[in-house]
């Protein structure tokens, strides 16, 4: 039975099931496949390397924790951006959204709709010319999909998150077992050096993990959200972890630490050294399609931010209203995917990547922090069935964590990582002018 939403016209359609697997999809989609060689470059050795993917997801466990409790306590569509709006007014949820829009899930998605279409036209040996309008054509599908309700846009991202956990499972297994764990010595390293390139590789490897958020700005369609979104929340991030930390082992094992550095694309090159051609070209179909589900779940979730901005008058009131028999907000979603194709068409992973990782992880240390707002707030009003275990540590060191990532990484990349800030900054202006033309209503 689907229990209808009290905001927004939504319809509470998503099981645990459902939800679990929008954040593991929402979290693995290109990053694991394509950064790990980033990330080897700029590390001394294998240990190192995997202390940094670890150390990234127990990071991003803890932000995962904070946003459970969030979405326990505002369970609508929306996700950052109502949180911010609450908690710090309108002008940080404007940001929020502004920054989403021009940056965040636009870019990331368009360099993963990048990372897509390079994996298909190796597969049927296509030719470099085909990639920019094969990612758009990608795009142009997630969207078809998902004008037309939400259950079949979660059947089929469903579907994509179990193929892409083969993939893994088969990068996994192919990596330790066929090539024999232990024989490239994984996990030999000289202590004195294990630290060298911990900030420069954790930019990259933080990529790989953006995407918990993406469930929360679905709470509106999430049954039962106060216990739901916090299972599914926990579950989704201890797989990935688990996950990312057996693939960058089976790296390791076939490639060595200088061979993964040596390699852009590491999976391809494992399965390529276990099973030849033919295991090349099959994970490289897994990875187009992960990539393919991330693109999904970026776009669904980000039209839901802005049909929230919409109706609080924030943004245009047409992007506010839902297709009156899908209950899709369908005008926002194609916004949003027309800005990513552009996006596509004119940018470079490589800047994509750099803009929307450090605008996606600074909106989520501010998400994080509006935890406290609402325990000095909201408690009281309703009773709550998930609460951040061991408050105020896990907020606080998030937000330290995040922080300190982000000073150096405008430190080691001051210009693209300074873009991305002037483009969150620059949205200051265009929300007065907005206010002045529009006369929105304080939310």
């Amino acid at each position: 039975m689907s229990e209808p939403s009290t905001s927004g016209g939504y319809i509470r359609r998503l099981s645990l099931w459902d939800a679990a697997l929008i954040v593991v999809g929402g979290i693995i989609g290109g990053g694991i496949f394509l950064n790990s060689y980033i990330a080897a470059q700029r590390t001394s050795s294998g240990i190192a390397l995997l202390l940094v993917w670890v150390g990234a997801g127990v990071l991003t466990l803890l932000g995962a924790l904070c946003y459970a409790e969030l979405g326990a306590r505002r369970p609508r569509a929306g996700g950052s951006y109502v949180y911010l709006r609450d908690a710090f007014g309108s002008l940080a949820g404007f940001l929020f959204g502004w920054t989403m829009l021009l940056v965040i899930y636009s870019g990331s998605t368009a360099a993963v709709a990048t990372g897509f279409a390079t994996y298909t036209a190796a597969v049927f040996n296509l030719p470099p010319t085909i990639v920019r309008p094969l990612a758009v054509g990608g795009l142009v599908f997630i969207i078809g999909i998902n004008l037309f309700g939400l259950k079949l846009g979660a059947q089929i991202q469903n579907l994509f998150t179990l193929l892409k956990l083969l993939a893994v499972a088969m990068l996994v297994v192919c990596g330790l077992v066929f090539a024999g764990v232990g024989s490239s010595n994984v996990l030999t390293a000289d202590p004195s050096h294990i630290g060298v390139g911990f900030m420069g590789a954790a930019l990259p490897v933080l990529f790989a993990y953006s995407g918990f958020t993406y469930l929360n700005n679905l709470a509106g369609e999430v049954r039962n959200p106060q216990r739901t979104l916090p299972r599914a929340l926990l579950l989704g991030m201890l797989l990935v972890i688990v996950a990312y930390a057996l693939v960058n082992i089976a790296y390791l094992a076939v490639l060595g630490h200088a061979g993964l550095a040596n390699s852009p694309t590491p999976a391809a090159d494992v399965m390529q050294h276990v099973a030849g051609p033919i295991g090349a070209k099959l994970i490289a179909v897994g990875i187009a399609i992960s990539t393919l589900g991330f693109c999904n779940i970026t776009l669904v979730s980000g039209a839901r931010v802005l049909q929230a901005m919409g109706e609080d008058g924030l943004f245009f009131r047409g992007v506010a209203r839902l297709h009156p028999k899908h209950h899709t907000p369908n005008v926002a979603l194609i916004l949003l995917t027309g800005w990513t194709m552009l996006l596509t068409i004119t940018g470079s992973y490589g800047q994509l990547l750099d803009y929307a990782t450090f605008g996606d992880w600074l909106a989520c240390a501010f998400g994080v922090a509006t935890v406290f707002w609402y325990r000095r707030h909201d408690d009281g009003h309703a009773p709550l069935d998930f609460r951040v275990p061991g408050y105020p540590w896990p907020p606080i060191l998030f937000i330290a964590t995040v922080g300190w990532i982000m000073v150096q990484s405008l430190i080691s990349s001051p210009v693209n990582t300074g873009i991305g800030l002037l483009i969150i900054l620059a949205g200051v202006p265009v929300y007065y002018v907005w206010r002045r033309l529009f006369s929105p209503a304080e939310p």
